[in-house]
């Protein structure tokens, strides 16, 4: 049988087993999602909209350094930060975050900024729901992304209550000393969030300090801070 003919035959075929995943799908119920009205649970670590966190006092974690909008590979975020005083002071820092803005005309919420961020200020929630027919409204300002005050925290500027300085609040941080969770109304469709754990104050000694380094917390999908 001359040579020709067995490729003549492979090339013939090839074409069909090319198809033969789309001949399969085309058979098989779709999975069809209704909706709005149902509304099926993300992935633990869905990237959603942003967050901006605050400790426990109610100071605000973020210290303006504007590493996130450096990371950003979209150009979305827009920092500009300020210098804290004694008289008023908005996070333990020496800087805090004056104007916050998040563009998610440009976001493609791939979570480069929340890995740059040193203080673990800015995380990703599991809301997906940020559509808009308005181009101004997509522009998110710092009011709409921090985290609401909670019971227990108070409305800053104000001193700083868990310790002396900044360093006092890293190793809260380090130590699994949870600020807080996401705000109501801001839980996803993956499922409401826990409660905020309470914080110590820092004048004595906080396990674990010694092995853990400033901004090494680790963030959930839920918001929340949990130990290495």
């Amino acid at each position: 049988m001359p040579s020709f003919i067995p490729n003549f035959i492979d090339e013939a075929i090839a074409p069909v087993k090319g198809f033969g995943v789309t001949f399969m799908e085309m058979f098989r119920k779709v999975d069809t999602v209704m909706y709005p009205e149902d509304k099926r649970p993300t992935a633990p670590r869905f990237h959603g909209h942003h967050q901006l966190n605050r400790w426990p006092d109610g100071l605000e974690k973020c210290i303006g350094c504007e590493l996130c909008a450096w990371a950003c590979p979209a150009d979305a975020i827009y920092v500009e930060g300020r210098d804290n005083t004694p008289e008023e002071r908005y996070s333990p820092g020496e800087r805090y975050g004056h104007v916050y803005q998040i563009n998610y005309l440009r976001c493609i919420l791939c979570g480069m900024c929340i890995e740059a961020c040193p203080t673990r200020a800015l995380t990703m929630t599991n809301e997906y729901e940020i559509a808009d027919d308005s181009r101004e409204k997509l522009i998110w300002t710092k009011e709409q992304l921090l985290v609401p005050l909670l019971e227990t925290m108070e409305a800053p500027p104000h001193p700083m209550r868990l310790g002396n300085d900044e360093k006092d609040y890293y190793r809260l941080g380090g130590a699994g000393v949870s600020p807080t969770g996401r705000g109501p109304g801001m839980a996803g469709p993956g499922g409401p969030t826990g409660p905020a754990m309470p914080a110590t104050a820092t004048s004595a000694r906080v396990p674990g300090e010694e092995e853990v380094k400033p901004g090494a917390e680790q963030v959930t999908y839920s918001g929340q801070e949990e130990e290495l």
